[in-house]
This record gives structure tokens, C-alpha cells and sequence, in this order.
């Protein structure tokens, strides 16, 4: 259609909306159903029995917020009579944030980049809303801190693979053990003897050590033993007689400082094919006889 001078501009409004009450003769407020548009009370048509009120302090009525701050009720400023048949009608147009449905967004909705790290509340995003596979590598920060977090993984997520050559021992809290009085890191190589740990005949003097075993061959001239200087309880040094001449040339056990049999001297042993092993016990009683 032609028009002259400009032409008008086309507009789309909503459905006006219709509200009834029945006045009691006492009540002077009625809440409408739906927001309508704040201070815009000329906007909003008040009838009580087929008559248009007008609206204002000092007039018949105002337009105001309810209980829940929402622009929809009406205050009369004398309460309509018994029986006063009123109705309202206020165009489609309200000040309420429209809510989309719950499950209506799609991602088609969604334009690329557009959700941040600052539009995401801390705990709001669980697993059920993310799609299998849609996180991706290139998705995530090179670095995390989850110093303050709870990391729980599945019993079977860890496998000695992944474990291998990985955790330090200055890592563990117990990263090496005592044997026999010698401190031995994990991961190092040590020798644990089965027993007696004998050592080649012995033909000068020599300094013992726990847990090994001694032929001594005097044949040549009496010999000197030094037991351990820094002994601990259960530590062991056995001799044997090797050629049987300690008779002719004895066998001398220096104490070291620790007394043996509970006497501060040391130990001459003198009887032909003698074989004994000594035992430590404490400071106080020292080396003993384990064989009698």
C-alpha cells in the first residue's frame, strides 16, 4: 500500500493480558498475573463495574511492586465496594528476564569461544552436562594448580609401567633400612650372607667384622683378631684352629674397648683345634661365648 509523506513503522506488541477481581468493600490491593512495565500505570487499563479509573496518587489508583519486587499490583485508593466487579488489562510487555526452558539451549545456540572461565561459577559444570570425547587436549592449560584440591583416581589407572624409574627415594618416606648395624639406601646393591659368612685363611693379624667367619692359621707365629670397634647386639665373629696350633702359637682377641665375657681384658685362646663364635650382647657384658 502506498503512503503519503513516511511511511509508519512496522512494530509487533504482545497479546494484552486480562486480570478479574471481585471487590470485598476492604481490600485495596490486587496483584496482576504478570509483570508489567515499571511507572508505566498509564499503560495499564483499571475498570471497576465497566468504568475506567484513573491512575494516580490522587486519583483512584497506582501501579507498584508486590512482595517479590515485581511491578504487578494495584493499589485503590478507597477499597471497591462488595461485590465491585474489577479487571485489568496491561499489554503483553513485562519487565521479567525471559528464562529459556531447562535442555532448550543447544549448542547450535552457543557461538564458538563464547564460554569462558569467568562464565562458569566454581562446581557448576558437572560430568553428566559434557559430552563423551568433546574436552581435547588443545582444550586444556598446559598447567594446573590443584594444590588445594582431592585428585582420586581408579584402583586401576596406575600401572607399574607408568611407575618405573619415576618416584625417587628421597621421595619415599622411608627410602632405606638398617642391616646389621649398616644403613642401606634402596636401590643399591648389598650382600646379605646366609649364615656365617666365612672369609680365605688368615695367617697375620686382622680387624673382625660382624657376621663373618675365620680360619686362623698360627703355624708361623702367634696372631692378633681386633673385634668390631662399634658393635650391635647380635653382631657375630666366629675363628677356627685352622692348622691346630694355637697351643704353640695362640690366638689373641683384641676387645677393642668392649668388654668380653664382661671382663675389660682382652682374650687369649690357647687350646689346640679350638673353634668358638662371640656373641655381642651390651657395653656391660660385652663379647660372650654363644658355645661352650
Amino acid at each position: 500500500m502506498a503512503y503519503i509523506g513516511k511511511n509508519p513503522s512496522l512494530s509487533f506488541a504482545g497479546i494484552s493480558r486480562y486480570d478479574s477481581f471481585t471487590g470485598d468493600g476492604s481490600t485495596t490491593t490486587f496483584d496482576l498475573t504478570y509483570a508489567t512495565l515499571a511507572g508505566g500505570q498509564n499503560d495499564v487499563e483499571v475498570f471497576v463495574n465497566n468504568v475506567r479509573q484513573e491512575p494516580g496518587a490522587s486519583k483512584s489508583y497506582t501501579l507498584g511492586v508486590n512482595g517479590s519486587n515485581e511491578v504487578k499490583r494495584i493499589t485503590f485508593n478507597v477499597a471497591p465496594a462488595n461485590s465491585d466487579a474489577i479487571y485489568v488489562i496491561s499489554p503483553g510487555r513485562e519487565t521479567a528476564l525471559i528464562q529459556p526452558s531447562d535442555n532448550s539451549i543447544t549448542t547450535a545456540k552457543l557461538q564458538d569461544g563464547s564460554v569462558t572461565a569467568d562464565k562458569i561459577a566454581d562446581g557448576t559444570v558437572i560430568a553428566a552436562d559434557i559430552a563423551d570425547g568433546t574436552i581435547t587436549g588443545a582444550k586444556i592449560n598446559s598447567t594446573f594448580d590443584i594444590s588445594a584440591k582431592t585428585v582420586t583416581l581408579p584402583s586401576t589407572s596406575v600401572t607399574n609401567d607408568m611407575l618405573a624409574g619415576s618416584i625417587a627415594n628421597a621421595k619415599l618416606a622411608n627410602p632405606n633400612f638398617t642391616l646389621n648395624g649398616v644403613t642401606v639406601n634402596l636401590g643399591d646393591t648389598t650382600s646379605i650372607a646366609a649364615g656365617t659368612d666365612w672369609q680365605a685363611v688368615k695367617t697375620a693379624g686382622f680387624t673382625a667384622v660382624a657376621s663373618e667367619g675365620y680360619f686362623v692359621n698360627t703355624t708361623s707365629g702367634a696372631i692378633t683378631m681386633t673385634l668390631p670397634a662399634s658393635p650391635s647386639i647380635g653382631d657375630e665373629v666366629t675363628v677356627i684352629d685352622y692348622a691346630g696350633t694355637f697351643d704353640t702359637n695362640a690366638l689373641t682377641v683384641d676387645r677393642n674397648g668392649k668388654p668380653i665375657q664382661g671382663s675389660a681384658a682382652d682374650l687369649t685362646v690357647s687350646t689346640e683345634r679350638a673353634g668358638f663364635t662371640l656373641v655381642f650382647v651390651d657395653d656391660t657384658q660385652g663379647w660372650l661365648l654363644k658355645d661352650k
